[in-house]
């Protein structure tokens, strides 16, 4: 069941366009409508599936984020990547404080919490997927909750991450205030979303993997970003490139691009494209992927 927008799910406008049609080849074939927002430019699938109804678009072996079992050799590849990448998270959070309280939210299967609680951390998890928090709370001794409503009220955190979750949260607006309400007044929100403006965003067109539709169901560039810091009385400190997310994306989008090319092509052509597009980006805000860490005002 679909159900159709009004307004902007970010800024609340009522001004906005048909953008462009975007097919999920990931998993139904489907295709769904973006808008683009006349005041914030944000993307946004409209229609799009209920939160009650969007599960069986998650159903997919390749849902690598849900899954700890490697089923081939991209599944292999990814969770390698995935796992060099949690060590850097880590010693980035570390970065902006030494220890604490985490709250990962959108945690998958726990990787995250699981290595910061070896440093030290104190970690609590949000992970709406039943499977993928069950394999969370294995490892992290019923740490992990089914929604944020399920954390104690007077809950704070000194850092609070997103990483590739934003995009996919349909109460968008409620779920940030509720968010950043248990965020310590000296804490950091810590935000990772794809950018349909990097190089392979451009170059693969309808056929980037980044687009990822229904499943996301928001798409950020640097203006929807700064409106998302107005909205919710937010200030922007940093942004980092997340280089690997080029590669992986340019890899999915050559398989969406020519169903019928060899599995070396594939990985050859996205190895090239996903370096380049890294090259092409000047600055941070321009890469596949980019982390924008915020501080209440």
């Amino acid at each position: 069941m679909l159900e159709r927008l009004n307004k902007c799910p970010l800024c609340k406008s009522g001004l906005f366009l048909n953008h462009s049609e975007v097919t999920d080849f990931a998993v139904s074939r489907e295709t769904f409508i973006l808008c683009k927002c006349s005041n914030c430019e944000l993307l946004f699938t409209n229609p799009r599936p209920k939160k009650e109804d969007i599960g069986p678009y998650y159903n997919f072996p390749e849902y690598f984020s849900h899954e700890d079992k490697a089923k081939n050799l991209t599944q292999w590849i990814y969770q390698k990547v995935r796992n060099y990448s949690i060590t850097k998270k880590v010693k980035f959070i570390e970065s902006l404080k030494k220890k604490g309280k985490l709250l990962d939210y959108g945690c998958g299967t726990g990787e995250l919490l699981k290595a910061a609680k070896k440093r030290g951390w104190k970690v609590t998890g949000v992970e709406p997927s039943e499977k993928a928090r069950n394999q969370a709370n294995y490892k992290l001794e019923g740490k992990v909750k089914e929604s944020i409503d399920d954390l104690g009220k007077d809950s704070t955190f000194d850092v609070i991450t997103l990483f590739h979750v934003l995009e996919h949260i349909h109460d968008l607006r409620k779920s940030t205030r509720k968010i950043i309400n248990h965020l310590k007044s000296n804490g950091y929100l810590i935000i990772a979303v794809p950018n349909h403006e990097s190089w392979d965003g451009k170059n693969y067109g309808k056929y980037w993997a980044g687009w990822d539709v229904p499943r996301h169901l928001y798409h950020f560039n640097l203006t929807s970003i700064e409106k998302f810091k107005e909205e919710f009385e937010l200030e922007l400190k940093e942004v980092k490139p997340m280089k690997f997310d080029s590669f992986y994306v340019s890899l999915l989008s050559e398989g969406y691009l020519d169903r019928s090319s060899s599995l070396i092509s594939r990985y050859w052509n996205g190895f090239f494209k996903g370096l380049k597009s890294n090259r092409s980006a000047n600055k941070p805000g321009q890469f596949s992927s980019n982390i924008f860490i915020f501080q209440k005002k």
